[in-house]
Parts: C-alpha cells; structure tokens; sequence
C-alpha cells in the first residue's frame, strides 16, 4: 500500500447501506472453513447429513498451485465454502444448485444420470461440488464454466460415459469438464473417462486452475489447454494419473504458465490404446515440467520451436520418440509454495492416492502419512533442520493434523511460507523469551528479486502463514529493510503476512516500518495476544476479520526522525468485520498528536469495499491525534465503520462528529467472540 494518498477523487458517491454486499465478493468468504456445515442442509434427512458427513473434510480445503494466487479480483480458490450446503442425488437438483447465483457447497452422493447424454451443467461461481465417498457420480454429461465464473471447486467426483462410439470423435464436443474464459477453478482427486471428446478443456483464456489427483483414462483426448492466440493462461498440473489415453496428455497451448509435475503417464502394451504423445508445450506456451514419470508412453516431451519447456527430475521408463526440452520459462516458487515427490515415488503415490476417495484421512497423501508431528530446527545443525523454511517443506501436503516445528534461539536471515496446502503448522521459538528466536529478512515491495522483477507488498513478507490453522508463538519475527538507504523504490515492507482463516499469533514480536503487519484474505479470521506490533504507516492492514487483543502497539519514528503515521488500515468487505483492537496499549516514542488509529483503505479504488476498524478498551497515549482517522484515496472515513469505546490515557477523547463513540448497546455487538464466531484460539 502506497504511504502517499491519491488526490484524485472518484465520481460522485452516495452514501453506502451498511447491507451492501460487495459484488464479485461472496458471503462464503465470511464464514470459516470449520463451519463449512454449520447452516444445517437444506431438506436434509438422516442419509444426506451422512453423505455431507462423508463429504465436510473435502470442503474446507482450499487450492494450491495457481488457483491459490491472488488475481482478477479473487483471492485463491475456495468453491462454496461458507454457503448452504445441499445433497443432490438427481440431475435437476445438481443443476439447480450449480447454476444459482449464491455460493454452496453441493454434496453429489448418488450416480446422477445426466439426459439428454453430453449436457454439460453451467456452473456458477462460488460453488464446491463434491461427492460423497465413492457414491458421487455424474453419468452420461459434465460441467461447463463459461466467461467468468470463477472460485469453483470439483473434487471427488467420477465422471464417465459419454462415449458416442467414434473414437477421434470430432461432431460430439461432450467433455467431462470444459472452461472459457473461467478462472480460479480447482479440479481435485476425481475419476475422469470414456467421454466423447475431452476430459478436461481449459480454454479461451481460462487461468488461474489447478488440476490435481485425478484419474484420466480410456479416452482419445485427455486434456487440452487453448483454443486462444492470447498468452494468458497460468496453470498447475500436478499429482495426476493419466493412463491408457492418446493425445492431449496435457497438449498446452498458449499458456503464459504452465507447472507439471509429479503426474504419471502410463500406456500400457499390447492393449487397443496407443499414446501418440505425452506432454505437448504448443505455441508461446511456457512450460516447466518437475519429477514426473512416464512409462511406456510415445514421444512422451514434446514442443513446437515457438514454445518452452524446462524439464528436470523425470523419469522415463519404457519410451520411444521425443524427449524434448529448450529455451527459458519461469519459477513457479515466485507464484506459490509447493513440495516435491520424488519421481520414483509418483506411480505408488497415484496408484493409491489418485482419484475419488471415501474421506480426506485417505485423499493425497496416503504415502506420506507418517510423517513427524514435531520438526526441530537449529542454526547449528543440531536439529533436524538449519532453516525454518526446510521444516516447512518436510511438512506433507494436506496434512490432517498439527505439526508443531520447534525453532532453538538464534538469528535467522530467510524468508518463511507456509503455503495454503499446509494447514495446521506451528511454528514456535523454544526460548525462554520470544526475544530469543528471530526471523528477519528486509525485502521490500519495491526490491528487486534475482529475476529483476520486485517483490510486491504481499511479496515482501518476511514470514507468510497461508495454511489454514497457522500458529506462531514465542518468536520474533522483523522486516529490517533499511527505508534510509534507498529512497527509489517502494518502501513497504511486510514482516508477517497471514492470508488463511483460524490464524493465532501468540506472544510474538512483529516489528517494522510501513506495512508490518498484512492481514490479507476477506473474511479470514486471525486472533493476536500477548504480542507487540511496531512499525509507522499502516502497519496494521488488510481484508481479513482479525483481532488483536491484549498487546502493546508501539509507534515508530520514520527513517528521517519524523513523527507521522496511521496505526491501522483496513479494506474490509462491507459483510464483514475489519480489525478489532482491544484491551491493547497504544504508544511509543514520536511527537504528541501526530499518529492516526486509522485510514480507510479502498485496496484498488474498490468503492464497494466498507473498511473497519474498531478500538476500544484500550490505552491511548498522547501520540493519538484528538481526530484519530482519516481519509485515504479519495475515500471518507466517515462513509466507512471507524469507532472507539471506552478507552483511556492522555490520547482518548470523547464523542463527537470527528470522533465516534459506540453506544453500550453497539459496543456488545463488538466483542471478539463477534469476531471469532465458533473459533476458540487454542495453544497447539
């Protein structure tokens, strides 16, 4: 976020309700994962609480790989999550839920046959449709999202059966699922075969998808990406188990990005299907191609001279024809967190991992089960690990339970990410201060990377927590960018990012100057206390619902000895709770009067954003402006909800115009159980 505030003003602007929904945001970003079920089934008898029983562990993950990124508006994929939940055993009412226009989370627990044959059900955006154990089946048609759709989840599911008898067949465009111009969309653990055209078709602009632990079999065309001259298309494609198909095993056309790896390709001898080619990069696509295995496939690595495509770690059992790889294409740790398999590993891992199963204990990483719930690290190499981020990575994906990595005393210089597929990790000095364990780094947004490109606000985070169910405690963690030594470049400088839901920060130190402090992800719920926050210019920010409770705030001087500053800026959904600080102190060493509590920030000029920040119970000192908020980007603050309530010290004030005050009666409805819901923090 820039420090300096744009002059220009918007078009004229009405006064907002306080019931405005903001467009393109859904309410299934308010609600947690943990209360993905919460609202009951609609219709519900004892068999469909069953079947959404099978079904709730699937619902409360979020994507990895591209559809996690933070694009067109959407940040990462959640599908229905927060919506009614349904469980549909016939094809109208699959199709009267897909197509509605609020989020659900739709529960497919029958073999749902689909007439006439090849219908494909136009999904709407914010949807999660999901089967129920083995039990969900879409037979005889499939799925289509059309120009943008996008936050969809298809998990679980087997699709199957449009097969028209023409083998090339090119008059039956019937796929199991095909996208245009969609985005943010995450296909996942499903059974995908004997359609009359493709399995999978990303088209026509379609990004931000991932595909992942599916099985594609019995079919001409298994997977197409195209159909587009524009280079648009970013895609992850990893853990996926394509056998017995001929072509488009993916064929990738045009795609800005495309990230393989740990897919396994299998022809089998001496059967009706022969494979023609293996992963194709076609046109200007991009392609980077990590520890797959192929085994007895024809020309398994192709490309066009126009394309690109980075091969290493592969193994490749059985081939004949082109292995091919050239020319330069991209860093997929730039975008997102991920973690190798081996490539000897991946025909195990698939063969018991890959497709629909009958619950999330048994959904990815079935191989990986037994990891360690405890990592260790030191810098002395007397644990398991030297840096914070190697424990990070030992952790598998889609964990189910805590995995606690126990850090020694000590200084480390690195950047942390824990990534969205990576849920339930603490990470925690073992000191007896939290002074005693620190992680530092000193990028800032407008750093540059190794590449040349900078670093971004989001970029810049020293430590990010982007699983659900984070947890850092007992540790310091800073952002040391020197503002002083560079003053060309953009200066804000993120020591801790979260953007999960059910983030706890526990006695920590989070310490820096612009932007400390990032609470990224509308409706995500993060909860502080006993901790400090220093830092001058927006320091506490962001989208998320979060609370920072019985913690000392401390106001920071600028680079140049200068006094001025915002504690807070918030750039909350209008459905949603913004920042809530409480029962903290507020103070430090700068110049009586010259910090705001806050500004209102309309994060890209979104007007329909309603921003939120409440103080209350709190000690304010002297260093508080007596009109404590402020406009920001053309934007009023009093358009948006900034309040206080009963606080104290030489930097409260009372109620007037410039100042408000909440009632008694409103302040009840501002407690942190307001803002928690069902959530009770607890040490893990």
């Amino acid at each position: 976020m820039s420090d300096t505030r744009s002059t220009a003003r918007p078009g004229p602007r009405h006064r907002r309700r306080r019931t405005v929904l903001v467009a393109g945001a859904p309410l299934a970003v308010v609600a947690a994962a943990a209360l993905a079920y919460g609202g009951g089934l609609l219709g519900a008898d004892s068999g469909d609480r069953a079947s959404a029983a099978d079904a709730t562990d699937w619902t409360t993950d979020v994507a990895d790989g591209f559809a996690s990124v933070n694009s067109h508006g959407q940040n990462g994929t959640y599908g229905g999550r927060g919506g009614k939940t349904v469980t549909v055993r016939t094809a109208a009412d699959l199709e009267k839920y897909a197509t509605a226009a609020e989020p659900y989370v739709i529960v497919v627990a029958a073999a749902v046959n689909i007439d006439p044959v090849g219908k494909e059900i136009k999904v709407a955006s914010d949807k999660t449709i999901v089967g129920s154990g083995a039990s969900g089946q879409i037979v005889g048609g499939g799925f289509f999202l059309g120009t943008g759709v996008h936050n969809v989840i298809i998990r679980n599911l087997t699709i199957r059966d449009t097969y028209q008898g023409t083998w090339n067949d090119k008059d039956h465009d019937f796929d199991a699922i095909q996208m245009d111009g969609a985005h943010h969309v995450w296909i996942d653990h499903n059974d995908l075969r004997h359609m009359a055209d493709g399995l999978i078709d990303v088209r026509k602009d379609s990004t931000d998808v991932t595909v992942s632990w599916n099985k594609l079999s019995n079919d001409n065309k298994a997977f197409g990406i195209g159909w587009t001259e524009n280079v648009v298309t970013d895609i992850t494609i990893h853990h996926n188990w394509i056998r017995e198909t001929e072509q488009r095993n993916p064929s990738t056309d045009n795609a800005a990005h495309a990230h393989l790896y740990n897919n396994y390709l299998q022809d089998d001898p001496n059967t009706a299907i022969t494979s023609s080619y293996g992963n194709y990069s076609r046109g200007k696509t991009k392609m980077v191609l990590e520890n797959s295995y192929f085994q007895g496939m024809n020309n398994p690595v192709t490309m066009d001279t126009t394309a690109s495509i980075v091969q290493r770690g592969s193994i490749f059992s059985g081939t004949t024809g082109k292995n091919q790889s050239g020319g330069t294409a991209f860093d997929p740790k730039s975008f997102y967190a991920y973690t190798l398999d081996k490539a000897a590993d991946v025909p195990a891992l698939l063969k018991s991992g890959a497709g629909p199963r009958s619950s999330i204990g048994t959904s990815t990483t079935t191989a990986k089960a037994a990891a360690a719930t405890t990592l260790t690290v030191a810098k002395d190499g007397s644990a398991q690990y030297r840096t914070v981020q190697a424990a990070v990575d030992a952790v598998p994906a889609n964990n189910t339970a805590r995995v606690d990595i126990k850090v020694a005393p000590g200084t480390y210089r690195e950047t942390v990410t824990v990534p969205s597929n990576k849920p339930h990790v603490t990470i925690a000095g073992t000191g007896s201060s939290r002074k005693d364990t620190v992680i530092v780094e000193g990028h800032a947004a407008g750093s540059k990377k190794p590449d040349g490109s900078t670093y971004g606000t989001a970029g810049s985070a020293t430590v990010a927590l982007l699983g659900a169910d984070s947890q850092l405690r007992n540790l310091s963690v800073s952002n040391d960018f020197d503002e002083s030594a560079d003053q060309t470049i953009s200066a804000q400088a993120v020591a801790v990012r979260t953007g999960a839901d059910k983030v706890f920060l526990d006695s920590v130190i989070v310490s820096g100057d612009q932007d400390t402090l990032l609470l990224d992800g509308a409706g995500n719920r993060v909860y502080m206390t006993n901790s400090y926050v220093v830092g001058n210019v927006d320091f506490i920010f962001g989208g998320a619902t979060a609370v920072v409770d019985k913690s000392v705030i401390s106001l920071k001087k600028r680079w140049n000895g200068t006094s001025a500053g915002y504690v807070t800026a918030p750039s909350t959904a209008a459905a949603n709770k913004g920042l809530l600080i409480n029962r903290s102190t507020i103070g430090g060493d700068v110049t009586v009067g010259s910090f705001y509590l806050g500004r209102n920030w309309h994060a890209g000029g979104n007007a329909a954003l309603d921003p939120q920040t409440t103080v209350r119970n709190s000690t304010l000192s002297a260093a508080i402006k007596s009109t404590p908020w402020s406009d920001m980007g053309g934007f009023s603050w009093k358009d948006d909800r900034f309040a206080e309530y009963a606080n104290s010290g030489a930097g409260a004030g009372t109620a007037s115009a410039d100042r408000p005050i909440l009632t008694d009666a409103q302040a009840a409805g501002q407690e942190v159980a307001d803002w928690l819901g069902s959530w009770t923090p607890t040490a893990g």
